[in-house]
């Protein structure tokens, strides 16, 4: 097939699945589609990069005009969006308080930074992803609009991957360093093509666990078939990408997403609360306490240094960065620094420290790194609350926390990107308020059935306190009933 014709059918088939996906919400808000296009570039890549613009040799450091007018505009379509809804900017502060803090000392790393400018140019970019997750998150229906956005997002990167490696190889190929082909997809490297398949495969996995339970429906099998299709697309791309800590880690997501879900997990939520940290922990004594690392990474498919990690991570730690400070925010991989690590590296030109907490070390030191475990503790109490009773989201949250604590021990993926975005989704709660003052003009459409009604990302409360308003109601149109009844019956009463 020509590559024109195969790209014209992808443009017919995708826009036909967006308009008539049986998983379609019809009231769904018009403001998603801010947080799907920025999602999209999280992804795959930047603008710029779609459309073959070249900026000079600078660009890395100071980004290029182009990228930063349509992240601007997105950010600033978040904002008005978001202003619109009246949200409740203090009581999202004052419940998110370890991630405030963190977000405040990075900005704080301006100070400090060899490069200001740009350090404080990519905390800007990077404050706009949160304004748009808040777009999601402060919609009147927020497990929807996450269900909604992640899977128009899934749509678009899996099938265009599919796309670009079958029918425009010099776009979805490239050479590794060492000379080997590598799959990428709508990505820039295979690392990264592994994660969007990790964040398509945990999502459609547990869309369909969580309506499994429906699938009597006719619209929910539909939906279903769907989901296994994307799946199967999501496994054949992992297999290409050859993403090994991808691969894991989608299995370590889906076990515990499928644990929550389970009879075990539903009489024992305790267990599964415990599951994640326990599990990371015996990985932990196992790889530091025994010396074992070498013998799990064979384990699993990889060399015992880890594909060479470990070298890696030598040079990173002997690298001149003030311990307890960093070099800033994303500032790192800025400058004379590079050239540094290349030298010691001999000719392993690598830009990313392929360990999350490493990299957020070298960024913004001891303090960053405990600002960080301080949002990690915070973010899996938050989750641990909607297990019991169980919620959707809260089984999503807890599959994508541990999954990511497991992912940054061979990649950095707590800087923004889709992964973490996609993490931030199902972790982040919204303030009551906000949420009760859009449901005000919501109120009938929630009291009526719909395909992925659930409860929302606070918990389970405001739904279970609906539900018990509606019993009471109930209780009492039926005693007075009853005594009408009565009154009537006696003759008491004139109705």
């Amino acid at each position: 097939m020509p590559p024109s014709l195969a790209l014209l059918l992808w443009v017919v088939l995708l826009l036909g699945l967006l308009c008539f996906d049986p998983a379609r919400e019809p009231e769904t808000s018009v403001a998603l589609w801010v947080p799907v296009i920025w999602l999209f570039f999280l992804g795959s890549r930047t603008p710029a990069m779609w459309l073959g613009f070249s900026f000079g040799s600078n660009a890395f450091e100071d980004g290029n005009p182009l990228d930063r007018t349509i992240f601007l505009l997105l950010t600033l379509a978040a904002i008005a969006i978001l202003v619109s809804r009246s949200f409740q900017w203090y009581n999202f502060v004052a419940q998110n308080s370890a991630l405030a803090f963190f977000l405040a000392f990075a900005l704080l790393s301006v100070a400090w930074s060899d490069f200001p400018l740009a350090t404080f140019k990519k905390w800007f970019r990077d404050t706009g992803v949160y304004m748009v997750v808040l777009v999601v998150l402060s919609d009147p229906r927020p497990l929807e609009a996450v269900r909604t956005v992640l899977r128009r997002v899934c749509y678009l990167l899996a099938s265009l991957s599919i796309i670009l490696i079958k029918y425009y190889p010099q776009l979805g190929k490239t050479f590794s360093p060492w000379g080997g082909q590598e799959y990428t997809g709508v990505s820039t490297s295979k690392n990264m093509l592994g994660a969007l398949c990790l964040v398509s495969g945990i999502f459609f996995f547990w869309d369909t666990i969580t309506l499994w339970h429906q699938r009597s429906e006719a619209r929910v099998r539909r939906v279903i078939v769907v989901n296994i299709a994307f799946i199967g697309m999501t496994l054949w791309l992992l297999n290409v990408s050859q993403s090994n800590t991808s691969t894991i880690c989608l299995a370590i997501g889906s076990l515990v997403i499928a644990a929550a879900h389970s009879n075990f997990g539903g009489r024992h939520p305790s267990w599964v609360k415990a599951l994640a940290p326990v599990s990371f922990f015996l990985y932990l004594i196992l790889a530091l306490g025994f010396g074992m690392s070498g013998q799990l990474s064979e384990a699993v498919g990889r060399s015992s240094n880890m594909s060479d990690r470990t070298r890696i991570w030598q040079v990173l730690l002997s690298a001149p960065v003030n311990p307890v400070l960093g070099t800033g925010y994303q500032s790192f991989w800025l400058g004379p620094r590079v050239q540094w690590v290349w030298a010691r590296l001999s000719g392993d030109n690598v830009m990313e420290a392929h360990n999350g907490y490493l990299q957020i070390y070298l960024d913004l030191g001891l303090i960053g790194l405990f600002l960080l475990c301080t949002f990690l503790i915070a973010t899996y109490r938050k989750i641990c609350k909607r297990l019991k009773p169980l919620t959707p989201l809260g089984s999503l949250g807890l599959g994508l926390w541990t999954l990511l604590l497991f992912y940054n021990v061979t990649e950095a993926s707590f800087e923004i990107n889709l992964l973490f975005t996609t993490f931030l989704l199902a972790a982040i709660p919204v303030t009551e308020r906000a949420k009760d003052r859009m449901r005000g003009v919501s109120t009938s459409r929630d009291s009526l059935p719909a395909l992925n009604r659930g409860p929302g990302l606070v918990g389970s409360e405001l739904t279970t306190r609906r539900e018990e308003s509606g019993a009471a109601l109930r209780r009492k149109a039926g005693q007075a009933t009853h005594w009408k009844f009565a009154a009537r019956k006696s003759g008491l009463g004139a109705g």
